[in-house]
This record gives C-alpha cells, sequence and structure tokens, in this order.
C-alpha cells in the first residue's frame, strides 16, 4: 500500500489519522511539526502528505511553498485545518495542495479524500509544474497577480502565447479548493455533451484552439453556449494570432469572441530567463525524488549556458532538455558539456538532400535525416513518436526500414 506522512502538532489527531489509515493497510509516518516534517520528506519522498495549516514552528501554507520552491512537492499534499479561510484554501490549492480536510474529519470523507490523492499521485514520473515552481522573477510575479484578479472573474479567459510556455500550469491557478480540472480536447473528440457534466461548477480547459479541428471547433461552440448553465468557466490557449484562425482556417467570429471575453498574454521563457537557474534545479529535484535518474545536480557554468539560451520552445523545451541531461550525464554533476549536449541548435542551412533524386529516395533521404537528428537530439522514442504523430509500433518498422538502429529498449 501506499506511505503517507501525516503532519499535525495535536497529538490525538496524529494517532488517530494513523490508526485508521494503518488499518487500511497503509504505512504511516508521523511529524508533529513543520522541522519535523522536513526531515521525513528528506529522507524519503511519501505517496501522500496530509498537512496541517496551523502549527506552532512554521505553517502548513509556508511549509507547502517551501516545498513547491524548492522542488519537493512532488507527492499529493491534502491540507487540514479546523478554521482555515475560503481564502486559505484557495492559496493552497494554488500553490499545489491537491484537496482540503475539515476537522473534525469524517472518516467517509477522509478514506474517500485519501484514495482520491493517492490515485492522482500513480504513475507520475515528476511532479506537476506550478507557476510557484517559476521563482520569483517581477514577470512571474506579475502573472500570478493578474491571475488572482481574473480568478474572481467567471467569464471564459483566453490566454495567449508562443508555444511550449505551459498553459495549463497558469489555467490551474484560477482552480478553486475542491472543483474540477477538465481537459477538453480529447472529450470534444469523443463525448462533448458529457464535458459538461465532468466540469460542473470548475475549469474546462482548451489546450491550443490553433490545433483544433472543425469536428472540434463544432463541439466546442455546443459546450461554450452551455456552459453558463453548469457554472462551467472556459479557459482556452492560442498560440498564433487569434484572426489568422478566423481568415486562414475558418474558425467562428462569434465562437472566437466568446472565448476572449478576456484575455490574458503568458510570457515567454527569455522573458524570465535570469530565473532559469532556480528553475532548472526544481524541474531536476522532481526527476530524482520520483525516481527517474539517478541523484545529479547542475554545475553553475552549466547553469549559465541553460540562462544563456535562447529557448524557441520555452519551458517544454527547458523540461525536456533537462529530462535528457539528467539521463545522459555519466556523472553525478551536469556540466557544460552535458547539457550542451542535449541543447537543440539551430539546424544547418540544408539537410544534404539532393533535388536531382527521385522523390521516393528524396523522402527517404528527408526521414532518415529527420528521425536521426530528433533521436540525436534527446534519444527518446516516446518523444519521437508524439513529434512525428507515428504510433510506435509503426515508428520502430519506420526506423528500421530506413537502416536505424535504436534497439528496443524505453528510454
Amino acid at each position: 500500500m501506499a506511505s503517507i506522512l501525516v503532519v499535525d502538532d495535536e497529538v490525538g489527531i496524529r494517532e488517530l489519522l494513523s490508526e485508521i489509515l494503518s488499518e487500511e493497510g497503509h504505512t504511516v509516518r508521523l511529524a508533529e511539526n513543520a522541522t519535523a516534517a522536513r526531515e521525513e520528506r528528506a529522507r524519503d519522498r511519501p505517496d501522500l502528505v496530509l498537512l496541517d495549516i496551523w502549527m506552532p514552528d512554521t505553517d502548513g501554507i509556508s511549509l507547502l511553498k517551501e516545498w513547491a520552491a524548492g522542488g519537493a512537492l512532488n507527492m499529493p499534499v491534502v491540507m487540514m485545518s479546523g478554521h482555515a479561510t475560503i481564502d486559505t484554501a484557495v492559496e493552497a490549492t494554488r500553490i499545489g495542495a491537491m484537496d482540503f480536510l475539515e476537522k473534525p474529519i469524517a472518516l467517509q470523507k477522509l478514506l474517500g479524500t485519501v484514495k482520491r490523492a493517492l490515485r492522482s499521485g500513480e504513475g507520475r514520473a515528476e511532479s506537476r509544474v506550478t507557476l510557484a515552481t517559476l521563482g520569483r522573477s517581477s514577470v512571474i510575479v506579475e502573472s500570478r497577480k493578474r491571475l488572482a484578479q481574473l480568478a474572481a472573474v467567471g467569464a471564459p479567459l483566453l490566454l495567449r502565447g508562443e508555444p511550449g510556455t505551459l498553459p495549463e500550469i497558469y489555467a490551474r491557478e484560477l482552480q478553486r479548493p475542491n472543483t474540477p480540472f477538465v481537459t477538453a480536447t480529447q472529450g470534444l473528440v469523443e463525448a462533448p455533451q458529457d464535458l459538461l457534466a465532468r466540469a460542473a461548477g470548475g475549469i474546462l480547459f482548451v489546450e491550443d484552439i490553433a490545433a483544433l479541428s472543425k469536428a472540434q471547433q463544432r463541439s466546442l461552440a455546443f459546450v461554450v453556449a452551455r456552459a453558463d448553465r453548469s457554472q462551467v468557466r472556459i479557459v482556452s490557449f492560442c498560440s498564433v494570432d487569434p484572426r489568422k484562425l478566423v481568415e486562414e482556417r475558418g474558425l467562428e467570429p462569434d465562437l472566437l469572441a466568446r472565448l476572449s471575453e478576456l484575455v490574458l498574454h503568458l510570457p515567454a521563457l527569455r522573458e524570465f530567463a535570469d530565473a532559469i537557474p532556480e528553475i532548472a534545479p526544481v524541474l531536476l529535484a522532481y526527476l530524482v525524488e520520483s525516481r527517474f535518474c539517478p541523484s545529479r545536480f547542475f554545475s553553475t557554468a552549466a547553469l549559465n549556458v541553460l540562462r544563456g539560451f535562447d529557448w524557441p520552445r520555452n519551458l517544454d523545451e527547458l523540461q525536456q532538455v533537462v529530462k535528457s541531461a539528467a539521463l545522459a550525464a555519466l556523472d553525478e554533476e551536469i556540466g557544460v558539456a552535458d547539457v550542451e549536449r542535449v541543447l537543440l541548435r539551430p539546424a544547418p542551412a540544408g539537410l544534404g538532400v539532393s533535388l536531382e533524386l527521385p522523390l521516393r529516395e528524396a523522402r527517404e533521404a528527408f526521414e532518415r535525416a529527420y528521425f536521426e537528428h530528433h533521436l540525436a537530439r534527446d534519444g527518446s522514442i516516446s518523444r519521437l513518436a508524439e513529434r512525428s504523430g507515428l504510433e510506435r509500433t509503426h515508428l520502430y518498422r519506420k526506423l528500421k526500414a530506413l537502416g536505424i538502429n535504436v534497439g528496443r529498449k524505453e528510454e
């Protein structure tokens, strides 16, 4: 079963929760204050933390912020309190808490919340990145302030930014405690009528309206027209000028107008590049704590290289570079050479494919160069399958036909 850390300054509550959860088959560790909780967390990552808000040394919200800023918030955390305000619960959720339990805690409420929290943490290779992960740069602080203002408004919000800016972490800042957050894209294909029921009272997030098919656009219009009745807030993202979607891709102007009642610009990574020496170690700590890779740390010189890179694919690219460097480095310290090896540099002017070749041979030469380029960059079959849009079995056959030997091993 799971390893659960209970953090509460009241001995009676600690013992009661320990008894209940132990009877359910879980391993329970106890901490009476934030200092003890830090020690337990440093010793081994638990599968779940039940964290009291009011404690004598450091309060639970401050400890949650500390874990989020230091890359230690890669497990679900449920906050507990007998006299917390709504504002406190909202703040905890924005920082990264998964749920909130009000004392005295009913047995069925406790067991149900623990079950959901543990399910949410199953199979995670890394913790969900939050805006708290992105440091204290003025750009991120301003974004969080604007989102806090917009959280009180129920109107649809359009997030605009470059590809790779991770719009979902901004959208999740708007989520209220104990309310759903539903990603719409797949549901728009399969069952748009179910999306409103699943997202009732919460947020329906559309990952990128520029990537929606005509059928998905029609389904989204259906959902948007009925969102108010279900108290669903629509938050969407667009990676291109929305006007081009109307002019070139046939997006209905009325749908765009409805989605963009409120608009917020998301900063590119280069706008807060000075924070990369803070962000990259946090991302790396997630990977180490989740056992995605052995113990690793960045050298100061390597962090300076990351800070000076242009990051055309923004935070998504930074995450991938950190992953690749963590796996490919031969030593515990990730140095300049390790970082340089996995950074995506500008492509050469030509791919060396002769335009005089027959079409079939030219296509094969291009495909070979394409696959070899991306494999050399990050060595990930999963990433290559996602990027190329090919199912993995088909991708393996394609690579074999092109004479590219990658073996049948997982990344």
